[in-house]
């Protein structure tokens, strides 16, 4: 397997140690034979020669279990150590493969099943790594070793001992099969009581339960689903015990037969010569059988095991094999941020996703190729460095979609889209990250410290920067007052800050990356009237020198925008100043209308005071 490749050094030295231990194991037996043979049968030999022997042969049968164990100490090290380095390189190799997949991969998969590939299933297949590699070789070298020694000893007897073999090799190979495919059952089941409990443990999913009334429902299907993991684990233990127990059965009962056999064969002549050499070769011959049982059983029922873990490789390599269609070509360049004007183009772009648009067939949004609908159709427009270029229209009209072509999130299928001249297609992602940023209408905060979730920016960031950010975001205020400031954890999803003050935190994160271009996405939708006007005073420091996106339904929030585009089932239907799109009198001076229809206009004049109607409705938010 190519996953042991980098450690085939170790694994060399492991496959020795097996091969000693097992030359090793075949002492004592043997040794056996001579105590029987040569020490006490042989009456003719001088009583101080045979006790001289007597004493060398148990001093070797004392030395051989205490080199074996000494090696096989050794050996488990070294085989510990190959197989946790597998394992750690598959997780790191997993890992590292979904963090590059496209966004659209997270969207059709839930978490839940995701985090159970990564932990249920690479950690169901550990002791495949760590101990059945070693020990098949380990059981097959002792396996061949022992028949080979008890063929010369006596190869009617070893006929008998492996008669039945062929038939325990078919039957494991119909368990294994069975088990296979239950184990893949098991770990469906299991991914799915994972998502199931990822959901409704995480802090959004018990708010929802809490506040619906519905703990006792879920209650109830987490049983169910729990209930149906346990008679699939039950299931695949006993199918595996059971055939175990059938093995070590059989082995337990061959030594009578073999006793019987060799009695019956001494007894007819068939085993002709010195009783005292027939005697020393059945106790060394059932001394080996007894050695060949155990290793031969576990190579029976480790057939089962693999076909068990094969069923938990099949599903991690479901992921691995995953192709990853948004990636860095052979000319990919690479652009520093200072090097950016923030000049973006759309030209001619068309999008649409894997599954049918929720539109119907229209003229604004032809059918592509394969019979799916755009989402986006045809988009075109220009920014200039520094602008702000807002997006406005209905929800699902493709804003948000439209956003996320420029950092790559998505690839147009159509036309293309450019930074400074350059289509995205071609800087290198790593690039284009640290030139776009983003602050989203949901803002998702780590279970960390907000110095943690800052520095996610710029884990350059020094503390003056960190402050310097918080200033500007207005939150440096609200992080003093916290119990340890930027050492305080803000918990699962920042579910101890507000609203505002997570948007806040956004804000000052997106400050400390110092992007070139700045996308916000409804960054104000959710928040109250007091928690809005400090994000948006922060938001004015932000898109200063910046080229700037917005996505906005207040339409209060982008009055001032350079450029406002109405887009409208992935088409932009409109374009223009706020003044030009009034004077329309179309889609947009509609949307206008219908948000401000007492006239009671917000807006903010240029010494800070928030009026309404030309009165002071509060005082100046600070900068």
């Amino acid at each position: 397997m190519s996953t042991f490749k980098p450690y085939r050094g170790t694994v060399t030295i492991v496959g020795v140690l097996i091969l000693i231990i097992s030359a090793i194991g075949l002492i004592n037996p043997l040794l056996i034979k001579v105590v029987f043979d040569d020490v006490i049968l042989a009456s003719d030999e001088p009583t101080a020669e045979r006790l001289r022997l007597l004493w060398l042969v148990v001093g070797a049968m004392i030395a051989a279990p205490i080199v074996n164990g000494a090696l096989g100490l050794w050996q488990t090290y070294l085989n510990n150590i190959v197989g946790q380095s597998v394992m750690r390189d598959l997780r790191n190799s997993l890992y590292a493969h979904l963090q590059n997949m496209p966004l659209k991969f997270f969207t059709s998969t839930r978490t839940g099943e995701i985090q159970s590939r990564l932990s249920n299933d690479v950690g169901g297949v550990q002791g495949v790594l760590t101990d059945t590699a070693s020990s098949t070789l380990s059981n097959v070298t002792t396996v061949i070793s022992t028949v080979i020694t008890m063929a010369i000893l006596s190869w009617e007897l070893t006929v008998l001992s492996l008669g039945i073999l062929p038939f325990f090799l078919w039957l494991s190979r119909k368990v294994g099969r069975v088990r296979r495919e239950i184990s893949g059952q098991t770990q469906e089941s299991l991914a799915d009581l994972t998502a199931h409990m990822q959901e409704t443990l995480s802090v959004s999913g018990i708010l929802l339960s809490k506040s619906f009334g519905r703990q006792n429902y879920e209650i109830g299907r987490f049983r169910g689903k729990n209930d149906k993991l346990f008679g699939l684990e039950i299931r695949r233990t006993m199918v595996g015990r059971g055939f175990f127990a059938l093995i070590q059965v059989f082995f337990s009962i061959m030594p009578a037969f073999v006793y019987l056999v060799a009695g019956w064969l001494f007894l007819s002549g068939s085993l002709a010569g010195d009783p005292r050499n027939v005697v020393g070769t059945i106790v060394a011959f059932t001394t080996l059988q007894s050695r060949l049982f155990f290793p031969l059983g576990q190579l029976l029922n480790v057939n089962v095991e693999i076909q068990s873990s094969l069923a938990l490789f099949d599903r991690i390599y479901e992921y691995l094999d995953l192709e990853r269609d948004i990636v860095d070509h052979d000319g990919a360049i690479e652009l520093a941020p200072e090097e950016v004007t923030g000049r973006i183009r759309y030209g001619d772009v068309w999008f649409k996703y894997g599954s049918p648009s929720p539109y119907g067939s229209s003229a604004l949004q032809p059918e592509s190729e394969d019979g799916r609908l755009w989402t986006i159709a045809g988009v075109e427009f220009e920014a200039s460095p520094g602008q702000l270029v807002a997006l406005v229209g209905p929800s699902g009209a493709g804003k948000t979609t439209l956003t996320y072509l420029l950092p790559r999130l998505y690839d147009v299928n159509r036309g293309a889209a450019t930074i400074d001249g350059i289509d995205v297609r071609d800087i290198r992602l790593e690039s284009l990250g640290e030139i776009v940023g983003m602050v989203t209408q949901e803002t998702y905060l780590f279970n960390a410290s907000v110095r943690e979730n800052l520095s996610y920016g710029n884990p350059e960031a020094t503390d003056e920067d960190l402050t310097r950010a918080a200033r500007a975001a207005n939150i440096w205020e609200r992080i003093q007052e916290l119990d340890d400031a930027f050492d305080t954890v803000v918990g699962e999803r920042g579910y101890k800050m507000s609203g505002g003050e997570k948007q806040r935190l956004a804000i000052a994160r997106v400050i400390l990356k110092n992007p070139s271009i700045l996308i916000l996405d409804e960054a104000t939708s959710a928040l109250d009237t007091h928690s809005e006007r400090l994000v948006q005073s922060a938001l004015r420091k932000v898109i200063q020198g910046r080229t700037t996106i917005a996505i906005a339904h207040r339409l209060s929030t982008i009055l001032a925008a350079d450029q406002i585009l109405y887009i409208d089932r992935g088409r932009i239907i409109e374009r223009g100043t706020h003044a030009q799109l009034l004077e329309r009198d179309g889609a947009y001076a509609a949307l206008y209308h219908e948000q401000f229809s007492d006239g009671a206009v917000e807006t903010r004049c240029e010494d800070g005071f928030v009026l309404a109607n030309g009165e002071v409705i509060s005082e100046r938010v600070p900068d």
